[in-house]
């Protein structure tokens, strides 16, 4: 896996309103647009909120990841799966490096006679075995989940 982040420079070279917009090209052929959080003291170093912050795109990426885990598992299983949201709550260290030390996650599945047992495996088993990034983030991160099932 690749990827290539770069710096878009500053406002007065690129007409942007903000200092700090990055741009991620993935491998797979995709872009990204990141920015910094603004800087009340110095706004010359500081983003403008134009795009998400990195830690949100990892926090974000982490949520994708395990959703997809637990839509594929709930699938193979051949469970009658509609929808998956995740909702990603997180607290981070208050010095630097300010690393994730809390996340939870409330996963709700829609379905059709969806068991509370199939997605509490699943969710499981993408944290505990598949969803690399929750497993990276649970070296640094208290994680916790909660779910809700919704059968239509």
């Amino acid at each position: 896996m690749e990827c290539t982040v770069s710096w878009t420079g500053n406002n007065a070279a690129t007409g942007s309103r903000s200092n700090m917009i990055f741009l991620a090209e993935t491998g797979s052929g995709h872009t990204l647009l990141m920015d910094g959080a603004p800087d009340v003291d110095k706004p010359e170093n500081g983003g403008a909120n134009l795009a998400p912050r990195p830690m949100e795109a990892v926090l974000a990426g982490t949520g994708g990841c395990t959703a997809y885990d637990v839509v594929l598992i709930l699938k193979r299983g051949r469970h009658d799966v509609r929808g998956c949201t995740v909702k990603l709550s997180s607290e981070r260290a208050p010095t630097d490096p300010k690393v994730f030390t809390k996340i939870h996650m409330h996963f709700v599945v829609t379905g059709r006679a969806l068991l509370a047992a199939a997605v509490e495996r699943a969710i499981a088993m993408s944290h505990e075995k598949y969803c690399s990034a929750t497993i990276m983030l649970g070296k640094t991160a208290e994680i916790t989940t909660s779910f809700d099932v919704v059968n239509i």
